[in-house]
């Protein structure tokens, strides 16, 4: 089964790890607050972050938030650092709020996001046509994605509706015969994809990377007419003159956001948030190491920070 560890020792107050002996006097005793959402690798970039600002002195919250209503908190000052704002779902919510001059865009975290349609190897089969997203509008191939609660209607599985995304607005846009449900949890949407796969039984659903799944499961991501911004802008752009989104998510960059008052209050730690940067291969194996085998995260979180010392240490020096 798999598991999304989340203890009420991260959302309370982060890990309980012994601090190292600061290594500069900390600007102001504030709390920098971070902001946590409902998916592994962001609790796990977000509390390394956070003990890497422990270590330097800094005193960390982390708060539990929404991940696109998180910027009414980061413009008000009220929360200070978002550690993954993906370029696929977030670059929206992320510019409108940097427009403001409250909010600032603090550099990449290294790994690269892709998120997308995504489907088993074995239903290709069922669907010629397939990786195009042409093949989902004949019937038939809608029908063999369908199950009793959709059918004849195939079925997408998405994202929390909290992760945005636009599937909805996708299916009517392209108008795809396919019915959009939304998985409540992250854990929820990949038990589902560990249970289809077993049974070989239909699956279309949300898969992104860096993650564990598109490494364990043979697959595709749809493919999708490729994004513009004004396919997600202007509803006369594409094939349907009367709706925007008729193309697929952007790929890009998972960038790092903050409350603009953070460089001033604590530049020490504005500039360790700056420098902290991990790829999608690091990312993907300490997510596996949560989901699938089994490890808290607070265990995976303290053994990276006693095998990348000398790396850190150089972030808040």
């Amino acid at each position: 089964m798999l598991r999304l560890a989340v203890s009420s020792a991260l959302v309370a107050g982060g890990l309980s790890l012994a601090s190292a002996p600061a290594q500069a006097e900390p600007e102001s005793t504030d709390p920098i607050k971070l902001t946590l959402h409902d998916w592994t690798g962001q609790l796990i970039t977000t509390n390394l972050m956070a003990e890497i600002l422990k270590k330097a002195g800094y005193n960390v919250e982390l708060v539990q938030a929404d991940y696109l209503a998180q910027f009414a908190g980061l413009e008000s000052g009220d929360l200070h650092v978002a550690m993954e704002m993906w370029e696929t779902t977030g670059r929206e919510a992320m510019d409108a709020a940097t427009a403001t001059g409250k909010v600032e865009n603090v550099g990449p975290t290294g790994m690269k996001a892709k998120e997308e349609w995504w489907y088993p190897a074995y239903m290709a089969d069922k669907c010629p046509g397939l990786p195009s997203w042409e093949a989902l509008k004949d019937e038939a191939c809608a029908e063999a994605f369908s199950t009793a609660e959709t059918a004849p209607k195939g079925r997408y599985l998405g994202g929390p509706v909290t992760w945005g995304g636009f599937d909805d607005e996708r299916v009517e846009a392209l108008d795809l015969p396919f019915e959009v449900i939304h998985a409540g949890t992250d854990a929820a949407l990949f038990a589902e994809l560990e249970s289809a796969y077993q049974r070989q039984a239909p699956i279309l659903l949300w898969v992104y990377a860096p993650h564990w799944a598109p490494a364990k499961y043979e697959g595709e991501w749809i493919e999708f007419p490729e994004y513009t911004a004004e396919c997600y802008g202007d509803p006369s752009w594409g094939s349907n003159p009367d709706m925007a989104y008729d193309c697929g998510k952007p790929f890009g960059e998972i960038w790092k956001v903050a409350w603009a008052g953070v460089k001033d209050k604590w530049p020490g730690a504005y500039e360790a948030i700056k420098a902290f940067t991990i790829d999608n291969d690091e990312m993907g194996a300490l997510i596996t190491k949560v989901d699938l085998d089994g490890e808290s995260i607070e265990d995976v979180v303290a053994n990276w920070m006693t095998e990348n010392e000398s790396r850190w240490s150089g972030w808040i020096n």
